[in-house]
């Protein structure tokens, strides 16, 4: 996925895509919906008259008549598509997948000019090339970069590999030399990460860099409009105030950001220079200990001002200002987050980037899609009450009360679904001598350890319904080595067993747990975590989550949608007891089987037509509730639903 085994600066290095792969539970469900219904459905909407990516690259090759359709940068969607198809052929090994990206491959081909050009939107409509940043055409180059990468490491073909490298060869040419005009160019910064993923499959140094110079690029140039610059925001959206290496918080468009200092570890990951890391190292606490929600979303806002007054949108906000309702929380933006994470901890070995990846992974990037694999979410907020806010005049659909079909500006449903397509590569790393096992769940593996010895194994669980993960090993090398097994920083009191009996590794939450011995076919790892249900506060600065509580229960967070209460009471009118007994049942009426939480909530109806009003003396009442996993949310019917709620203290 990213190939990291020949990286000077990383402690845990990455498996080969279709090493693991998901047997059962709650992944491999996933992933066989994905297979079945996410990817052929979506490829169904992108190769029509609906989502259009494909006609576009057809009318730019001179195959069709007609206009450009969808934002400037779909072509970087269209190629987030085929990269989860090749991620689905990887396992399944369906030659109709690679038959299918050939013809397409083929017309992309086409429709790329001479030079390497290839960015339909600026192809059909006659517009200067590198004229405008506002087009995007280094987002479309680096998910081209990425996409192409991933198609030759699976399939061995060069077809689309060659036409990645021929528009990285014009990328270099004319961003090299650094001209005063292109210097502010390089804001979309997924051309970074994909840049460097070429370096890796090429070893053309060139392209690495390339890509540490639209690193330094970043804050060397006046902050003032300019050619390159008119239509879109400046300054902290595209984070061009401050250099990266003297950053000390997250700024700007929540998507770039984080494209950016993945980008940046992927550099570092080959440079292993030291300001990079320590950028990196402070924008991640800020990110994660001021700026992150309890589903591990991020970009506060739809729109906004940065500290340093720039104009915002899609973004952050200052420390702590976390609005539930109006949360902006982009799905794309949230996976960036999960990118980051993975790319740190190949850097860092700390398995706290670990449990971000797994936070986000079942809260804010899953509930951007639909039960049924169909309908989307682009803006994830944490709250939505009927009446409160009214989306009728939303253009494109990014806020929405209810999942849509299509969304005209379609980067969230492709990378949401790339990701579950390849979920299965970030279970496993390659220590130094050894396996980590970063997430679980039903699962096989079959790879190679960094002394290019053989090992399988496989792993049997519930999770994140059962804590109980059981790791057996298959084959392997007679000498010693090691397993790391995480340890989730809510998992207090986890015991850890080898062939039954007390490993005597240390079971610290937020760390990795390492056994060192040797191994052989038939040893067992088990795991018990404690999956107790917690009700959690947020910090004391967050005046939104003030006297409120929100549940979790292992990696999921729950939240509390109309559909589960009486027919006369609103999300509103709940108050949680803060005794409250939390009782798990599986609903197997409920989204083809969950575990819900039920227990007893106060109740009160406030009358909501004054601004303000005396606080009365409230007349309270006992009901029992259902509470559902937040990613399940809004699969019934438009309904209210919220994660915070206020405390009744006992």
């Amino acid at each position: 996925m990213i190939d990291t085994s020949n990286s000077p600066h990383v402690k845990l290095r990455s498996i080969g895509i279709g090493d693991c792969q998901w047997t059962e539970g709650f992944w491999a469900d996933k992933f066989r919906q994905c297979e079945e219904v996410m990817v052929p459905h979506m490829g169904t909407l992108l190769k029509g008259d609906i989502g259009h990516g494909y006609n576009n690259f057809k009318i730019a090759a001179g195959l069709k008549e007609g206009k450009h359709q969808g934002f400037a940068w779909h072509d970087g969607d269209f190629f987030k598509w085929m990269e989860a198809a090749v991620y689905i052929y990887a396992s399944n090994q369906d030659s109709k997948i690679v038959d299918e990206l050939d013809e397409i491959i083929e017309v992309i081909g086409k429709a790329q000019e001479d030079d390497g050009y290839l960015h339909t939107n600026i192809q059909i409509d006659g517009i200067a090339h590198f004229s405008n940043r506002k087009y995007h055409e280094m987002y479309n180059c680096g998910h081209l970069y990425t996409s192409a990468c991933v198609h030759h490491r699976v399939t061995g073909e060069t077809n689309f590999l060659d036409i990645a490298i021929k528009n990285a060869d014009l990328l270099y040419k004319r961003f090299h030399p650094q001209p005063k005009e292109l210097s502010r160019f390089g804001f979309n910064q997924s051309q970074i990460m994909g840049l460097t993923e070429l370096y890796r499959t090429t070893k053309d140094k060139r392209y690495l860099e390339l890509a540490e110079i639209f690193i330094n690029n970043r804050g060397k140039s006046e902050v003032v409009e300019d050619a390159s610059t008119e239509g879109y925001p400046i300054g902290d959206m595209v984070q061009e105030r401050v250099p990266l290496r003297q950053e000390t918080e997250a700024v700007g468009h929540a998507v770039l950001a984080l494209y950016y200092y993945a980008g940046a570890a992927d550099v570092y990951a080959e440079t292993g220079e030291q300001a990079l890391i320590d950028a990196l190292d402070r924008l991640w606490n800020n990110v994660a200990n001021q700026k992150m929600y309890v589903t591990g979303a991020v970009g506060q806002a739809h729109f906004g001002a940065s500290t340093r007054r720039d104009k915002i949108e899609e973004g952050f906000l200052d420390a702590y200002l976390m609005p539930n309702a109006t949360a902006y929380n982009e799905t794309c933006a949230n996976i960036a987050n999960a990118m980051f994470n993975y790319r740190l901890l190949g850097i860092k070995g700390d398995s706290r980037h670990a449990d971000i990846m797994e936070l986000v992974a079942y809260n804010s990037a899953l509930v951007g899609i639909s039960a049924d694999g169909k309908h989307y979410f682009y803006a994830n907020p944490l709250r939505y009450n009927h009446g409160q806010r009214e989306y009728q005049d939303n253009r494109d659909c990014t806020e929405s009360a209810n999942r849509e079909p299509y969304i005209e500006c379609f980067c969230c449903p492709p990378n949401l679904v790339r990701t579950i397509a390849k979920m299965s590569c970030w279970a496993y790393s390659l220590t130094p001598n050894g396996v980590a096992a970063n997430l679980y769940g039903g699962n096989r593996l079959a790879t190679k350890l960094s002394d290019d010895s053989e090992i399988k194994l496989h792993q049997d669980s519930r999770y994140p319904w059962d804590g109980d993960v059981k790791i057996t090993i298959d084959a392997c090398k007679p000498e010693p080595f090691e397993f790391l097994i995480r340890i989730p920083e809510w998992a207090e009191h986890g015991t850890l067993l080898v062939n039954g009996e007390d490993s005597t590794a240390e079971t610290k939450p937020g760390t990795f747990a390492k056994i060192h011995r040797a191994w052989s076919a038939g040893d067992t790892i088990e795991l018990k975590l404690p999956m107790d249900v917690k009700l959690m506060k947020g910090h004391p600065f967050i005046e939104e989550t003030r006297n409120q509580t929100a549940i979790k229960v292992g990696p999921l967070v729950y939240c509390l949608e109309s559909p589960d209460l009486p027919e006369d009471v609103r999300t509103l009118d709940v108050y949680v007891p803060s005794d409250i007994q939390l009782e798990k049942q599986n609903d197997p009426d409920v989204l083809n089987g969950i575990t819900t939480l039920t227990g007893n909530v106060q109740v009160k109806s406030d009358e909501r037509t004054s601004m303000y009003k005396p606080i009365g003396d409230p007349e309270w009442k006992s009901t029992s509730v259902r509470f559902v996993p937040y990613y399940a949310w809004s699969n019934r019917g438009n309904a209210e639903m919220t994660v915070w709620l206020p405390v009744v203290w006992k």
